[in-house]
């Protein structure tokens, strides 16, 4: 319930506190009983005191127009890895409150899940992260919707707008698991869960304008909803940046240089680009957008395989192109989806993709679309004949690849740099590239220009200056710590910080070597352990080091330090946490439970940040 907004009758102060007190904590049922239980009080007060109100008139009096009924109150809660989520979220608190409903908006890392039993209506916004997880801001929201303590939800209504990415078998994972909880909890289906893909526009705009006509106001004219949330992307606004993901800045390369060294089983690259008159501004811990172009060859080969000319013309959303430009920067060329599968099925009547549609097939989809880029389908299952627009039909958009930003502004002015690690594997017989890593490692010369824009990382932010800080990465995760260390530098920060960095070989895989030999040097850095997994006859990796120092690394944490950790999510941050738990019980006399509640306590407070990839 929401709190009451106009003075009754005749009421003093501390009763009209107590009223309102009283009306905040009520569920929707409670509210109904109470209100008939009032109004027989008032019907005997006055049949015993012949009494007259205009407020509460007598038989044959006038009835006063009853006040308009109160909307039931509105929360919106969202779940974000990249921030499309907060973005939508934000969009839909604009449209409620046009409809005449003033939403609670909330982000799942900041919302205490226990308050769920006293919503009335829930509308949530979810990405999913790797394989079906929720976002890692998210996780302790959907570890307490998910467990025994998780209350009954009666009375309680709610949707689901889920974003994923359909190249991963567990697609849109995390949205549906919450849309079933909460079922299983007791709430209402407000409106039916929409699993977006990455090219999310559309479905969540009608999603939104659905989802927001359920929950306005009785009275509301609907025509007040018809300009609501046409499209999901943001509107202009004072505050908007001037660049984003659908209208990027575009950078000049500044330089572009191998890290590794000679002999190196991998290949990572430093990227320097200059931001120099655009005005954005980042702060260490966000991530820089980039639109990459696709590989020239891969470009190539896709039209040898379909007998198109790169000249064919094509309108890709209404924009008139050529087969060629859209192959080369605007639609996904490389790993195919679901919906390309039920896409070239039909164009090419091949049964065995038709057997691999459907919710049935899932194992055996997710498992062909492992081995299989468009060009393999294309190749393997022909389709003669085919036309340029109904090829591209198929493909969805080329989207943004995210990185870690790996400077400071503070110490490189109207510059952002990156770190690359260059993806190459083979596949059916064949070479290929990653999409963005392919890009700057063949295609990102000095001088050249990208499309980027900033994208922020409110989870993964510095604490004060006089805080203890412990960086743990590996590979390319060592990017945010360099930008961390540099605007410590320039800030003149107090506090200790302590970098553990992981790699294959100390000889050519050293990133940054003498840059934080300079900051050990000048006291930046306070300490650093290392851990090179192919220098040994047994593989050591970051967490080995970490459990040598498991002694200062627990004192560290007692004094308040904020942990940090960067890199791969489906080994190295798992691999760690467990590492971080077995010393947290050890250093400090702690059970299972009590250790895994110390980092709990880590999280919730935001000393313990986790940004994996």
């Amino acid at each position: 319930m929401t709190a009451l907004q106009f003075p009754g009758p005749g009421f003093s102060a501390e009763q009209w506190e107590r009223l309102s007190s009283l009306a905040v904590s009520l569920q929707p049922g409670q509210a109904l009983w109470i209100s008939g239980y009032f109004a027989g009080i008032g019907h005997s007060a006055r049949a015993f005191t012949g009494a007259s109100d205009p407020a509460f008139p007598l038989p044959g009096q006038p009835i006063a127009a009853p006040a308009a009924v109160a909307a039931r109150t509105l929360t919106i809660l969202h779940g974000s890895e990249t921030g499309n989520s907060t973005g939508i979220a934000k969009l839909l608190a604009a449209a409620a409150r046009k409809a005449g409903v003033e939403p609670a908006l909330a982000d799942m890392a900041e919302y205490k899940p226990r308050k769920l039993k006293d919503e009335q209506d829930i509308l949530i916004v979810t990405s999913t992260h790797g394989e079906g997880e929720p976002p890692l801001s998210a996780v302790g929201f959907f570890e307490f919707v998910e467990s025994r303590k998780a209350p009954r939800l009666e009375g309680v209504r709610y949707a689901v707008l889920a974003l994923g990415d359909s190249t991963y078998e567990y697609f849109c994972g995390a949205g549906k698991r919450l849309d079933a909880r909460l079922a299983e909890l007791g709430a209402e289906r407000l409106h039916e869960r929409v699993d977006c893909d990455v090219d999310y526009d559309d479905p969540a705009a009608d999603w939104l304008k659905a989802a927001i006509g359920k929950i306005k106001p009785e009275g509301t004219p609907t025509g007040k909803l018809n300009g609501v949330a046409a499209s999901v992307a943001p509107a202009a606004s004072a505050d908007a940046p001037a660049y984003d993901k659908r209208s990027p800045f575009i950078a000049t390369v500044i330089d572009n240089l191998t890290l590794t060294g000679r002999g190196s089983s991998k290949e990572t690259r430093h990227i320097e680009l200059s931001l120099a008159g655009s005005g954005l501004a980042f702060e260490p811990g966000d991530a820089l957008g980039v639109m990459p172009r696709n590989d020239p060859a891969a470009v190539d080969a896709l039209l040898a395989a379909l007998s198109l000319s790169a000249d064919a013309p094509l309108a890709v959303k209404d924009r008139a192109t050529t087969l060629g430009e859209a192959l080369s920067a605007t639609l996904e060329i490389t790993a195919a989806t679901p919906r390309f599968i039920e896409h070239w099925a039909e164009l090419s009547g091949a049964e065995d993709l038709k057997a691999l549609r459907g919710e049935t097939a899932v194992e055996a989809r997710a498992a062909f679309l492992r081995s299989n880029h468009v060009v393999d389908i294309v190749r393997r299952f022909p389709a003669p004949g085919i036309d340029a627009q109904t090829f591209a039909a198929g493909l969805r958009p080329l989207q943004p690849r995210l990185y870690s930003i790996a400077s400071s502004l503070s110490s490189a002015p109207d510059e952002v740099h990156l770190t690359v690690s260059t993806v190459r594997y083979d596949l059916n017989g064949e070479p290929r590239l990653g999409v963005a890593s392919g890009h700057f490692s063949r295609q990102a010369e000095p001088d050249t220009t990208l499309p980027v824009y900033v994208k922020a990382n409110p989870h993964f932010r510095l604490p004060a200056d006089d805080a203890p800080i412990i960086l743990i990465g590996a590979g390319t995760g060592v990017a945010p710590y360099r930008a961390f260390l540099q605007e410590r530098e320039a800030r003149g920060a107090s506090g200790k910080s302590w970098l553990f960095f992981g790699e294959r070989n100390f000889d050519s895989d050293f990133l940054y070597q003498t840059e934080w030999q300079g900051l050990l040097k000048d006291g930046v850095l306070s300490r650093m352990n290392v851990a090179f997994s192919r220098d040994g006859a047994a593989k050591t990796y970051v967490q080995h080091r970490l459990r040598e120092q498991a002694r200062d690394v627990y004192a560290w944490l007692e004094e308040g330090a904020h942990l940090y950790v960067c890199g791969d999510g489906a080994r190295l941050a798992p691999d760690v946490h467990s590492t971080l738990a077995s010393i947290v019980s050890e250093q400090g006399g702690l059970g299972k439970a009590a250790a895994a509640e110390y980092l709990a306590t880590l999280k919730s407070s935001h000393r313990y940040q986790i940004d994996v990839y």
